[in-house]
């Protein structure tokens, strides 16, 4: 057999995962992946088609990297290091895998290109490498042809791919089924709608479908011989975000980049490589929680001095506005904003904006008195009349408060109560706007004492044409952390690109909110199941700030909302517990905190910093049961959280250090709690635990429980 046509094999350190290439016929770069002896991917081919532009070396003459490839170097490399993290699940990270390189040449284009394979015990990751060469300098990717060809028809998790939201409602189906499901709860049609109103289905103010079968990664399937494999990618940088396309008559799915304005995906410059594709596969439903696999493949910290990123637990002048019960803008009166000339001093004002001086005191004195480091307002500054849906490129300048938001006065006050204020940039998707005013913004915050900022990406892209997620706003996303870092501000991303583990780089990324996260309750709501599947599919490559602790779940109470959330009070605080991450809001109002003052208590006691983390049960958009013990201390938290049909678990507290008592306080639901009919029903409890104790729990529909472990 010619060397190119040998498969080459590279196994995890424990065995189980192998991972094997080879040429087909055609010279064409594939590989299998398999655990524990059975069939995860079935040949899968590799492959790029790039595009015929004058721009590129090749010019309306180039040829693709598909096909005409033979091996001419293949080595392979053992890798084990153990890394500190400076926030995240655990203390330290093992990051241990073998490597196999394999270099092909394109006799026909005279081209080298290389495919790296990093093997973990729990999954494996590939890349492509384009070393600087004569015949591929600047070229022009028009579609990667990833592919992960799959061996049957499994359940999937998942969302509609989108170039433009990840907010879309969460899917549980057979992968056979996306086709039906998308025709029934999505625009049919892909791209952007010439409209330019919102989303009838999702709400958003900017869609644009993939495909009638495309999919967002982090995809968390399950096949049927009990196999749970995940698709994502990491370290996605100066490249477009990877949706998959699938093949549903063949079962294969296949990488289906962002777009740019002009149809192309990524524009390339030599030396330089893709991010890691990466598969995760285990007979294990936890390993899909606990593994760092996608951090791993990242690049370690590039930041020297990081004393100055921290936890942090905020609440905010924010969730009283998303629910209706007040406003982001200041007047009435203005049809329209001219920044630097609207005059705002000569305006009647509305009576209900909310983020003004009175207001957000109220919150700082709460912040204060209740263990929580920050404030986060919205609506402070001027722009707010004619913010969204109008493509407009002047939109906010970032330092303009508006006259009844003494920006001062407050940071003084907070400061003297020991909190700070939490920045927030809404960009309305005018990127270039934003980079222009982003040093001024950034020294702002300086002058003011913040440390962190929520930015966000409402509506569509300026500049015009480009999608949320392609190579441009990419590379803008980053350079906001990069500069942010400079000005040593922690970042919170929202509607922007979904994390790929690039906070291992840049920790300074505190968290990213790319999914639905908890406003959905105050508009069409979430199902009970889908803080059971985040943690499997978006907290894949990074926390998200999901924005928690509704516990008045009846938002009729307090307003002319008629909503409510979807799941018990108790469940609300084992949402911290899941959905992990350095960055936790207590979303709800003030006075709710204080009517349910014993069942706030566990927010004001909980951490979201970790040494450790124990997942003690779990499956997809069922539960998800986890310890965690609190950075520095030897204290532990546990939380359970479960979909609309319940969940019975055990807790043994053989995580405990043995010969030391702890008081466990315990929040659970009560017998009769249900996330529909009765979600504020439930019973705190204290009891004496030690080492090897255990405590049996029943999570309501649509509920669950969590634990504060202190040690005497």
């Amino acid at each position: 057999m010619p060397l190119g046509m040998k498969a080459q094999e590279v196994k995890s350190p424990d065995g189980n995962v192998v991972v094997n290439f080879s040429l087909d016929s055609k010279g064409c770069p594939t590989y299998t992946l398999s655990y524990k002896g059975k069939t995860v991917c079935k040949p899968s081919k590799l492959g790029l088609t790039l595009a015929k532009d004058k721009h590129a070396n090749a010019g309306m003459h180039e040829t693709d990297l598909k096909e005409g490839f033979a091996v001419v170097d293949t080595r392979t490399t053992s890798f084990d290091e153990t890394w500190t993290p400076v926030w995240g699940q655990y203390k330290q990270v093992r990051n241990h895998y073998n490597e196999m390189a394999v270099t092909l040449h394109q006799a026909s284009a005279d081209r080298t290109i290389i495919i790296r394979f990093r093997v973990y015990d729990e999954g494996m990751g590939l890349r492509y490498e384009f070393p600087q060469q004569k015949n591929l300098n600047y070229f022009i990717i028009k579609q990667e042809n990833t592919q992960f060809a799959l061996t049957g028809d499994h359940m999937a998790w998942w969302l509609a791919g989108d170039y433009d939201t990840q907010e879309h409602p969460g899917q549980t189906s057979r992968l056979s089924e996306v086709r039906s499901r998308m025709d029934m709860c999505l625009n049919p049609a892909p791209g952007r709608k010439p409209d330019g109103m919102c989303d009838p289905v999702t709400g958003n103010s900017s869609t644009s479908l993939v495909s009638p079968t495309g999919m967002q990664t982090s995809l968390q399937l399950k096949s049927d011989d009990g196999l749970y494999i995940n698709i994502h990618e990491a370290a996605c940088v100066d490249y477009s975000t990877m949706h998959l396309d699938l093949d549903d008559k063949n079962m294969v799915l296949e990488s289906a980049l962002t777009p740019d304005a002009v149809g192309n995906m990524c524009y390339m410059q030599t030396p330089c490589k893709s991010p890691w594709r990466t598969v995760m596969v285990s007979d294990d439903a936890r390993t899909m929680l606990s593994s760092y696999l996608i951090y791993n493949l990242n690049e370690p910290c590039k930041i020297e001095d990081t004393s100055w990123i921290h936890p942090t637990k905020y609440n905010g002048v924010w969730w009283e506005m998303i629910v209706g019960h007040g406003n982001w803008h200041y007047t009435n009166d203005l049809p329209s904003v001219r920044l630097g000339e609207t005059d705002f001093s000569k305006c009647k004002p509305n009576g209900t904006h909310r983020a003004n001086t009175k207001v957000v005191i109220r919150y700082i004195d709460f912040a204060a008195a209740n263990n929580l480091d920050q404030v986060l307002v919205e609506g402070w500054n001027v722009g707010w009349e004619d913010w969204a849906n109008m493509w407009k490129f002047d939109v906010f300048d970032f330092v303009t408060p508006y006259p009844d938001f003494d920006i001062k006065a407050l940071n003084d006050y907070a400061h003297s109560k020991g909190v700070k204020l939490m920045m927030h940039h809404e960009t309305s998707s005018s990127a270039i706007n934003y980079e222009r005013h982003m040093e001024a913004a950034y020294n702002l915050m300086n002058e003011y004492g913040y440390d962190a900022v929520k930015s966000g990406y409402v509506g569509d892209i300026i500049p015009r044409g480009e999608h949320h997620y392609g190579q441009f706003m990419n590379n803008h996303y980053l350079r906001c952390i990069t500069e942010a870092a400079k000005h040593k501000i922690m970042v919170n991303a929202h509607e922007a690109t979904r994390p790929t583990g690039l906070a291992r780089t840049y920790p300074n990324l505190v968290g990213n909110e790319s999914a639905r996260g908890t406003e959905y309750e105050a508009f069409s709501g979430s199902k009970p199941d889908h803080t059971v599947v985040l943690p499997f599919t978006r907290l894949q490559g990074g926390p998200m700030d999901y924005t928690p602790g509704v516990l008045e779940t009846d938002l009729s109470t307090w307003s002319n909302n008629p909503h409510k959330v979807h799941t018990t009070l108790v469940g609300q605080l084992a949402v911290y517990m899941v959905m992990w991450g350095p960055l936790q809001m207590a979303a709800d109002l003030p006075e709710n905190y204080e009517k349910y003052s014993d069942a706030f208590q566990f927010i004001r006691d909980m951490a979201i910093d970790w040494d450790d983390s124990r997942y003690i049960d779990a499956e997809p958009g069922a539960y998800i049961t986890v310890a965690r013990k609190a950075k520095g201390t030897d204290n532990w938290f546990v939380g359970g959280k479960c979909n609309e049909d319940g969940h019975k678990v055990t807790v043994n507290f053989d995580f405990l250090d043995a010969g030391r008592k702890y008081e466990c306080t315990i929040y659970a639901d009560a017998k009769d709690a249900h996330y529909a009919t009765n979600p504020k029903a439930y019973v705190i409890t204290k009891k004496t635990v030690k080492k090897g104790d255990k405590i049996n729990m029943v999570e309501a529909p649509g509920g669950g429980f969590v634990m504060s472990v202190m040690a005497k």
